[in-house]
C-alpha cells in the first residue's frame, strides 16, 4: 500500500531529532506513521544503533501486531526522481527477500512497515564474532554467506544486460556515490557531503592537527606500503569515472545495492543458517554492474573491525600512530581484518565478482579501468557515509586515522609490492587463475 498525495518531508527532521532526543522523536513519528498509513501506532521505540549512519528503525504495536519500521534519509532527498523501497523487483529475481506489509516510497518520506521478526541481522552476528571467534559459528555465518552468494551470482548471471547512460543515471544507488560528491542544481563539485565533511576542515589526528588542503595532497605509507593516490585525486577521479552515465559501459543487472549486513536476517535452519534481504531502498533493474555489490563488500568486510561503526571500541582494541615527512603521511597501525570479515572476502571474490567479471568478459561487456571503478566506489563508501573526522560525530583520533587509511588502501594501489585489496582484485580477475 502505497501513500498516494505528497505531503513536505519529514524524516530529515525525525532523523536529526532522534539523533539528540529520541524520546522527543517518538511523537512525529508516531503522526508520521498515522498520516501516511491510517494506524495508530502504540509502544513507538526508536533503535539507536551503531549500523543507523543514514536510516532510522524501531518497533512499534498496533492491534494487528507487532511490527519493526526503517527509513533511509538522504540529503535533498525530497528533490529526488524515480522509484525507491522496491522489494518486488528481487522477489521477481529469486533472491530472498522479506516483503514489507506497507510502504511509502514518497521521496522524503520513504519508509517500509514489517511484520517484526525475533531473528537477528547478520550484522549482529558477525559482530559477535569479531568480538570472539567461534570456529563453529564462523563456519556457519560463512555457510549462509556463501550460499546468499551463490543465489546471487545467478540473479546478475540471469539479468545481466546492456543498459543506456539514460537508463543508469536513472538508478536511485548513485545517490550513495556520486551525488554525495556534488551539489545538482547547480552542478558543483567539490559539493555534497564530499564539501560539508572535509573541504576546508581541521583534521585531528594523533599527535598533529591537518588542515585539508595539506592532509588531501600527502600520500599515505601504512605499515611500509606507499600508495600511489592522495585523498584529493581520489575524489577527484571518483567524481568523473562514477558519474551515473559513465557506468551504463559495464551493463545493468537486478540487484539490492545497499545490502550492508545490517539490512539483512540471518535465520537458523537445523545445522545452518539461511539469509534474506529486507531494506531495498536502492534496488533496481538497471543497477550498474560494476556498483551492484560495492556496498556489500566494503561495508560487511573493510569497514569492520569496529572502526566505521564502533570507533570508540576500535580505539580500545587497534592503535595507529603517525609522523610527517615532505608530502607523505606515515602510519603504522595494528587494524586488520578478522578472521570472519577474511573469510567473507574470499566468499564474496570467490563466489559474486570473480563469476560477475567473467560474464561481462565474455559478453564484451567489460571496461578496461574495471579495477578503477570498483577502487572508487569502495572509496567513496567510507569517506561519504560519515564524517571522518575526529569529533564531529563518533570518530576518535584514531579511529578517524584508521578509516583514513582503509579508504587510501581500497582506493589506491600500493607504489610497490601488494596488500589485501591488490591480492583480492588479482583473485577475481577474469584472466587470472582463481585464488585468494
Amino acid at each position: 500500500m502505497t501513500p498516494q498525495n505528497p505531503t513536505p518531508s519529514r524524516t530529515a527532521h525525525i532523523r536529526a531529532l532522534a539523533l539528540r532526543d529520541p524520546a522527543a522523536a517518538e511523537a512525529p513519528l508516531a503522526a508520521l506513521l498515522a498520516d501516511l498509513f491510517a494506524i495508530k501506532p502504540l509502544n513507538l521505540n526508536i533503535n539507536l544503533d551503531q549500523y543507523s549512519l543514514n536510516s532510522l528503525n524501531g518497533f512499534f504495536d498496533t492491534p494487528d501486531g507487532a511490527f519493526f519500521f526503517k527509513f533511509h534519509q538522504e540529503e535533498g532527498e525530497e528533490g529526488m526522481a524515480g522509484e525507491y523501497y522496491r522489494a518486488d523487483i528481487l522477489a521477481r529475481a529469486g533472491l530472498p527477500v522479506d516483503q514489507p506489509v506497507l510502504m511509502s516510497t514518497l521521496p522524503g518520506e520513504q519508509i517500509l512497515i514489517y511484520r517484526r521478526r525475533d531473528e537477528p541481522r547478520f550484522s549482529d552476528v558477525l559482530r559477535t564474532l569479531d568480538l570472539a571467534d567461534d570456529t563453529a559459528q564462523r563456519a556457519i555465518a560463512v555457510a549462509a554467506e556463501r550460499q546468499l552468494s551463490q543465489r546471487l551470482s545467478a540473479t546478475y548471471r540471469d539479468t545481466l544486460h546492456p543498459i543506456s547512460p539514460e537508463q543508469a543515471a536513472a538508478e536511485p544507488i548513485h545517490r550513495l556515490f556520486h551525488e554525495r560528491l556534488i551539489d545538482r542544481a547547480p552542478y558543483a563539485f567539490p559539493g555534497g557531503r564530499y564539501r560539508d565533511f572535509y573541504v576546508g576542515q581541521r583534521f585531528p589526528l594523533p599527535g598533529h592537527v591537518l588542515e585539508w588542503a595539506d592532509l588531501s595532497t600527502r600520500r599515505f605509507t601504512v605499515n611500509g606500503a606507499t600508495y600511489a593516490s592522495t585523498l584529493g585525486e581520489l575524489f577527484t577521479a571518483a567524481e568523473e569515472r562514477l558519474r551515473p552515465e559513465h557506468l551504463a559501459d559495464a551493463g545493468g543487472v537486478v540487484a539490492h545495492g545497499d545490502a550492508h549486513n545490517a539490512n539483512v536476517w540471518f535465520s537458523r535452519e537445523g545445522d545452518g543458517a539461511r539469509l534474506s534481504y529486507f531494506d531495498p531502498a536502492f534496488a533496481g533493474e538497471h543497477v550498474p554492474s560494476l556498483l551492484a555489490e560495492i556496498k556489500t563488500s566494503f561495508h560487511n568486510i573493510f569497514a569492520h573491525p569496529f572502526w566505521l561503526y564502533e570507533p570508540a571500541l576500535a580505539s580500545e582494541w587497534f592503535s595507529a600512530e603517525m609522523a610527517l615527512e615532505p608530502g607523505r603521511l606515515i602510519v603504522e597501525t595494528d587494524w586488520r581484518l578478522s578472521p570472519i570479515r577474511a573469510e567473507l572476502l574470499a566468499v564474496k571474490a570467490r563466489e559474486v565478482w570473480r563469476p560477475l567479471l567473467a560474464d561481462l568478459k565474455s559478453r564484451n561487456m567489460l571496461p578496461p579501468d574495471w579495477r578503477q571503478v570498483i577502487r572508487l566506489g569502495l572509496f567513496l563508501c567510507p569517506t561519504l557515509v560519515m564524517n571522518l573526522r575526529a569529533g564531529v560525530r563518533a570518530h576518535t583520533e584514531i579511529s578517524s586515522l584508521i578509516g583514513l587509511c582503509v579508504a587510501v588502501m581500497v582506493g589506491s594501489a600500493p607504489v610497490e609490492g601488494d596488500d589485501t585489496v591488490t591480492r583480492f582484485l588479482e583473485a577475481i580477475d577474469p584472466d587470472r587463475r582463481p585464488g585468494l
